[in-house]
């Protein structure tokens, strides 16, 4: 019997309050498919970052080689996410369409859990949401190669030149963008797991969830720390609304001004 369906009867504290509220009763996965789910997004950005991208900076070669590298690998790492949770869900629902997506995966407005209504003044708790992750992005990193950190690079004379009129490698941002904030990491994090949680960590779910999607920036181990006290500003709030749309808003705010930034850097004369 397939996994989803097994685990259906399982009832957990999120089943009844879902059944209350008149949502879809989600499948609950157990912490062995949690963490089967967490590797295979998590192993593949590590190959990426630390073997793909050094393969394929030393086969181009160039001063620029490591960080164009791994704009190209880790991209692929996030794409490589969507279609998990693509694939999950299909075999889940047994359907792709988006009034079933929507609800599997918490893409809806944010609702009250006293009230149970939608919308409204409760968006206002993105724009705490954004302060919140501000506030973390200004803590220092963990010492770290400058030519692993992609932003960094960008803001560099290297990373301008590297810009300056290449349309290619903006559209190459644009798409890590989207799929690092909107189709990958909080796609599969926010609506795919932590709507599923509940029955193997129970209240603290948001909290695991946290932990994993901190564990999993093996990529980028410098920001672990950082990312892991995201999970306050992100994942409670997911979890408390569920709404993985509005994690996805706020984690997405950053992404917007990166790629404005980049754009510039593209069209400056």
């Amino acid at each position: 019997m397939a996994a989803g369906i097994t685990e259906r009867t399982h009832p957990s504290a999120d089943s009844a309050e879902a059944a209350e509220s008149g949502e879809i009763e989600l499948p609950q996965y157990s912490t062995r498919r949690i963490l089967a789910i967490w590797a295979a997004a998590t192993l593949p950005m590590g190959a990426a970052a630390w073997i793909a991208a050094p393969i394929l900076a030393t086969a181009t070669g160039g001063t620029n080689s490591l960080p164009t590298a791994l704009l190209v690998a880790l991209t692929l790492g996030l794409v490589w996410q969507f279609v998990i949770v693509a694939a999950l869900i299909y075999r889940e629902q047994k359907t792709l369409r988006w009034s079933t997506v929507r609800e599997a995966l918490w893409l809806r407005a944010p609702r009250s859990p006293k009230t149970g209504r939608r919308g409204g003044w409760l968006w206002l708790i993105v724009l705490l949401m954004i302060v919140g992750l501000t506030v973390v992005e200004a803590i220092p990193a963990l010492p770290h190669p400058m030519n692993r950190d992609l932003g960094a690079f960008l803001a560099t004379p290297a990373g301008h030149a590297l810009l300056h009129g290449a349309w290619g490698w903006l559209a190459v941002i644009a798409t890590l963008l989207v799929f690092n904030t909107v189709l990958g990491e909080e796609l599969l994090f926010r609506g795919l797991l932590l709507p599923r949680m509940n029955r193997a960590f129970g209240r603290f779910d948001w909290l695991a969830n946290g932990v994993l999607f901190a564990l999993y920036h093996v990529h980028v181990p410098w920001a672990i720390p950082a990312v892991l006290v995201d999970s306050i500003f992100i994942a409670y709030p997911a979890k408390r609304y569920r709404s993985a749309l509005i994690s996805i808003v706020a984690h997405s705010a950053q992404s917007v001004v990166i790629l404005v930034l980049a754009t510039t850097l593209v069209v400056a004369p």
